[in-house]
């Protein structure tokens, strides 16, 4: 049992919060059991008053929404907790940023209204950076997988080899341009940097998974690994743009606070 745990039957929860995280460095190869794990360590060094279910071995009130694959990073990662007493979430973000390692960072807390986190969250964004590719390498392989009707690809599983197709949940996918991306030096080596939005679907298809069909598409081969960061989640508009899933509290807490 832990400290934090309430003695005897367990208090009910009286507020869910939603958080924003990231794994940002050398966090990135964090897997998702030991974030978990860092995180429960963190809301007890914070003396946050999380609930617990009910049983024999009562377990903390936190659900993960679609984590990550180990060794990507990820500007928007997100979680929600069930709390036995009510909190400010500015001072929850703040106090268990302080108890978890650079790296892994708490960037937003919301108290949750009604509807289910996941729900919300139906596709992302992400930046791909190739380096030792050049970026009119990366367009050619980019266009000729966009041109294909399907681009299946095999993924190792805990259930042996399965053949995705990585090309129907693709809804954006280009090479960014502009002077930001540019090597800083003449004798820089290349480095394209690929946009990419992509539906949820299952099985999910991956940063890797997408790479894998640009070479399998495009015979586009990497000399070096590439590093992928997801910079947001949400829910996919008509218009291909992605809502933040933490919006609709934000309106909720505004629309419920009470006038001065």
């Amino acid at each position: 049992m832990t400290r934090n745990q309430p003695p005897g039957g367990q208090a009910p929860v009286v507020q869910r919060i939603r958080l924003r995280y990231a794994k940002r460095g050398r966090m990135r190869f964090t897997s998702h059991r030991d974030f978990a794990r860092a995180f429960e360590r963190a809301l007890l060094r914070a003396g946050v008053p999380i609930a617990y279910s009910q049983g024999f071995t009562p377990h903390p009130k936190i659900s993960y929404a679609s984590a990550a694959p180990t060794g990507v990073a990820s500007e928007a990662e997100y979680l929600e907790v069930g709390l036995r007493a009510a909190v400010d979430p500015a001072e929850l973000v703040t106090a268990l940023d302080a108890a978890l390692s650079p790296g892994l960072d708490v960037l937003d807390a919301v108290v949750a209204a009604e509807g289910s986190l996941a729900d919300r969250i139906d596709a992302s964004s992400w930046r791909i950076e190739l380096p030792g590719v050049a970026p009119d390498v990366a367009e050619r392989a980019v266009s000729t997988f966009l041109a294909a009707p399907e681009v299946p690809v095999e993924r190792l599983t805990k259930q042996g080899r399965r053949t995705l197709d990585a090309r129907s949940p693709v809804v954006r996918f280009a090479v960014a341009g502009g002077p930001d991306h540019a090597p800083s030096r003449a004798f820089d080596p290349p480095c394209a940097i690929l946009e990419l939005v992509v539906r949820q679907v299952t099985p999910s298809v991956r940063p890797e998974d997408v790479l894998s069909g640009l070479r399998v598409a495009a015979d586009l081969e990497l000399p070096v690994p590439p590093r992928a960061t997801r910079l947001a989640q949400g829910s996919l508009t008509a218009e291909g743009t992605l809502v933040d899933p933490l919006a609709a509290d934000r309106s909720a807490d505004v629309v419920g606070a009470p006038s001065s």
